[in-house]
């Protein structure tokens, strides 16, 4: 079975630019794709569609009036993550209950609208973002585009089966233990958790006490640049708020010759864990790579020491914050009940700690980047797990469970550093897997530079799931 898709991020913004299709056209392709895959993937929550028609139409007359130079996603459907505010949509983030409408747009999505983007639906998340895989009472399970008995992974996932499938060319996710970049690794996408405050997470100042950050999901480097450049930005109310970076103009730059550190070895989290072979072999195959592109790759690893100690507190004070939201704790998973009680005991003097031991850990990892300009990584142990694998273990059957097939993404939320999830191939049934290029604060230009490198060697965009290998031409 084959059919239609979209075109990317890059190339859809140059065809309304030119006049060669409507925004009201894309639209309606994508709504009509969206109802298609939903039985199959089940990636949105909601989808607007006599909204996001209304906000085509509007593209249009801004396209006919010549604003396409001004506005880089004039008239492009997109999706957001259900984490992020739409006004006039209600937010559950994952949860079961009747959420409210939210009276405005977050500043994520205020600026993409800004540029143009017609929002086209809200992808699923597991409950509040906490798992590695996209399933719940409250929309089911989303499945894998590449194998729908297999999870897209979380807690992005929504937003990655959508944009592996073509549904829409690209989508905001968020990122806050691995959760852009986890499920970009096994959907064969690009995934982009920027610097922490690149994209802003206002309403909320910072989110998850700041190891939570808004990142872009898409086939091709330059179209999670392009997605990075256009939702990047700060409200006042920010805490956090780096110096601009030009994303887009990375993505057609050479990185120049760069000393790369292999690392495989895990951070310690006192739970059993082990690198598959097949993504070990996957990962070492992109070294290699490399090296032939005229790079210095070593092995080496980060000091990560005990950086979960700053995590967990971190982690589940937001998880405390985030059930406060909720219309109907009753609803609420017992996981989740569990992890904002530990929340709740950890949310003074130890969460404090952990916040002041950041500086601390800035200084321990970042010391192998006085050596090295980028870390090399997997960005999981395992490829993608069984729908249903992890969905109804135990609290900490799913913490143990979760740790031994995603221990590699997290440390990067505690120092708040940008890191980029690449392709690395398939392995049996199919399944992608990625690595991860890791880099220090305000790094993304450079590791956006060696992905699109490694993107026209790899030309990973060439490759579908074969349901949705459709009529649209490849990237550039």
């Amino acid at each position: 079975m084959t059919v239609d898709r979209a075109d990317g991020l890059q190339r859809t913004a140059r065809a309304l630019a030119a006049g060669e299709v409507s925004s009201r056209e894309l639209t309606e392709r994508a709504l009509a794709r969206i109802e298609a895959a939903q039985p199959a993937l089940n990636a949105f929550k909601l989808v607007r569609a006599e909204a996001a028609l209304a906000e085509a139409d509007a593209a249009d007359k801004a396209l006919a009036a010549g604003e396409a130079h001004q506005r880089p996603l004039l008239g492009v459907p997109l999706a957001v993550k259900d984490d992020m505010d739409i006004a006039g949509e209600p937010t559950a983030f994952g949860c079961a209950g009747d959420f409210p409408p939210q009276s405005a747009d977050c500043e994520a999505v205020r600026r993409l609208r800004a540029a143009g983007a017609v929002v086209v639906a809200k992808s699923n998340s597991c409950e509040l973002g906490q798992w590695p895989f996209t399933e719940g009472p409250a929309f089911g399970d989303t499945r894998n585009p590449w194998n729908t008995a297999h999870t897209p992974g979380g807690s992005s996932g929504g937003s990655a089966a959508a944009v592996a499938a073509g549904l829409v060319p690209a989508a905001l996710g968020s990122d806050g233990a691995g959760s852009v970049r986890i499920p970009a690794a096994w959907t064969h996408l690009v995934g982009i958790k920027p610097q922490r405050g690149r994209i802003s997470t206002w309403p909320w100042p910072e989110a998850f006490q700041g190891i939570t950050v808004n990142g872009p999901l898409a086939r091709t480097v330059a179209d999670a640049a392009l997605l990075l450049d256009a939702a990047s930005g700060n409200h006042e109310g920010d805490l956090h708020r780096p110096p601009p970076v030009r994303a887009a103009e990375a993505a057609t730059r050479e990185p120049g010759r760069l000393r790369i550190a292999l690392s495989v070895r895990m951070p310690f989290t006192a739970t059993p864990k082990r690198l598959d072979p097949a993504v070990r072999e996957k990962v070492a195959g992109l070294a290699k790579r490399l090296v032939a592109l005229g790079h210095d790759v070593e092995v080496a690893d980060p000091r990560y020491g005990q950086i979960g100690l700053a995590f967990v507190p971190r982690a589940t004070a937001g998880i405390a914050q985030w059930t406060r939201e909720v219309p109907d704790p009753a609803l609420l998973d017992p996981r989740t009940r569990e992890a904002a009680r530990m929340g709740r005991l950890l949310g003074g003097a130890p969460l404090r700690l952990a916040r002041r031991a950041e500086s601390v850990l800035h200084r321990r990892v970042g010391a192998i980047f006085r050596t090295y300009d980028v870390v090399l990584a997997p960005t999981t142990a395992t490829p993608p797990p069984r729908i249903g694998a992890m969905a109804q273990l135990s609290g900490w059957r799913t913490d143990r469970a979760m740790i031994a097939a995603c221990p590699y993404a997290w440390p990067w939320n505690v120092l708040g550093w940008p890191g980029v999830n690449v392709p690395a191939g398939r392995v049996a049934g199919g399944l992608p897997v990625g690595a991860q290029l890791l880099g220090p604060a305000g790094s993304e230009p450079l590791l956006i530079s060696l992905a699109a490198q490694l993107e026209a060697d790899q030309r990973w965009y060439e490759q579908w799931p074969e349901a949705y290998a459709g009529t649209a031409e490849p990237a550039p």
